[in-house]
């Protein structure tokens, strides 16, 4: 069977052709192929968007020639798991989706718009949501860019929803610089906090009232493997993820009896390409560092928003305060 760029990182590595054209990729980038071992499993496609922009579509185009013979053969499969739409699952409603213009969030404003629903998309990159905008020209997409540690964009997001949210899937986030907290700057600590619990509390505040007078709604904090365990980041982004799932239970215990249902997706290694913070913790990176490597899997943007959407609808109608560790079985090790 032919190479293609959606053929898995492990074809490619176990093909005679294919591996040597991996092995010399990576040498040549100075990377040793046991760091893909997570990845085994993903499409070579993949590799785009975990590079963080290092890597042109134009190098896997030439990896899938170089495999076969100078062409790129007709690639009518999609390697593992594929996406299957719930046509009409979110009909009728509105769904607030931060940190929408790129990976995780991306993906789940995509999924929920085909599945019928309107969408608020915020996030604080705007060219990106005008380019998702773009790319789903006939689906119900209202884009708000505004950065939401700021009370004027979460006003802003609250206002472009109107009336009527029925959920809101609160992905934003950002990584930290893996310091452990006797090296954490108030710089790092200040801003992961603002970003990763304090904006998605201030949604969650200014949804809630209105979710509480309908007598409905649902409620999604993307929190991470690092709310699960002190060894997965660092110290501002493990305080912070724990954080946002102490939010998720207390406002599930609150509001359950009201009709609203507020649950949390602990992602483990996701490609989603987010850019890691200059001035890395060499203590952090160096203690992290066999224990990131033992991720049993690197999931796409895509089979997390399947775990989120889950729970978004009314096909999770009977869960509620529930933390789902979407990480291919890393918090079982």
């Amino acid at each position: 069977m032919a190479l293609t760029a959606h053929s898995t990182i492990g074809e490619w590595l176990d093909d005679a052709t294919g591996g040597p054209l991996i092995t010399a990729l990576l040498t040549q980038s100075g990377s040793d192929p046991a760091q893909l071992t997570p990845v085994l499993g993903l499409p070579l496609q993949q590799l785009v968007a975990m590079s963080q922009g290092a890597m042109p579509q134009s190098v896997v185009d030439d990896l899938v020639r170089a495999a076969n013979g100078g062409e790129i053969p007709a690639d009518t499969e999609t390697a593992g798991w594929t996406e299957k739409v719930t046509a009409g699952r979110f009909a009728g409603k509105t769904v607030i989706v931060t940190g929408a213009a790129s990976g995780i969030g991306k993906a789940t404003a995509t999924r929920i718009a085909r599945e019928g629903g309107r969408v608020i998309a915020s996030d604080i990159a705007a060219d990106k949501l005008d380019a998702l905008r773009e790319e789903l020209s006939d689906a119900d997409i209202v884009t708000v860019a505004g950065d939401l540690t700021k009370q004027d964009a979460v006003d802003a997001v609250i206002a472009a929803a109107g009336d009527r949210i029925d959920a809101l899937a609160n992905v934003a986030g950002i990584n930290d610089d893996f310091s452990p907290a006797g090296e954490t700057s108030d710089a790092v600590w200040d801003r992961v906090i603002a970003i990763n619990l304090t904006a998605p509390f201030k949604l969650m505040r200014a949804v809630l009232p209105l979710m509480e007078a309908a007598g409905r709604g649902s409620v999604l904090n993307v929190s991470s493997e690092a709310g699960l365990r002190g060894n997965a980041s660092g110290n501002a982004y493990t305080a912070s993820k724990h954080g946002i799932i102490g939010v998720t239970k207390s406002a599930a215990f609150m509001y359950g009896p009201k009709g609203i249902r507020v649950n949390s997706v602990a992602p483990g290694g996701v490609a989603t390409g987010i850019p890691m913070p200059p001035n890395m913790s060499a203590a952090g990176s160096a203690r992290l560092a066999p224990f990131q490597q033992a991720i049993p899997s690197v999931a796409t943007a895509e089979q997390l928003a399947a775990s989120i959407t889950f729970l978004l609808s009314d096909d999770a109608v009977n869960i509620n305060g529930a933390i789902l560790a979407s990480d291919g079985g890393w918090s079982v090790q």
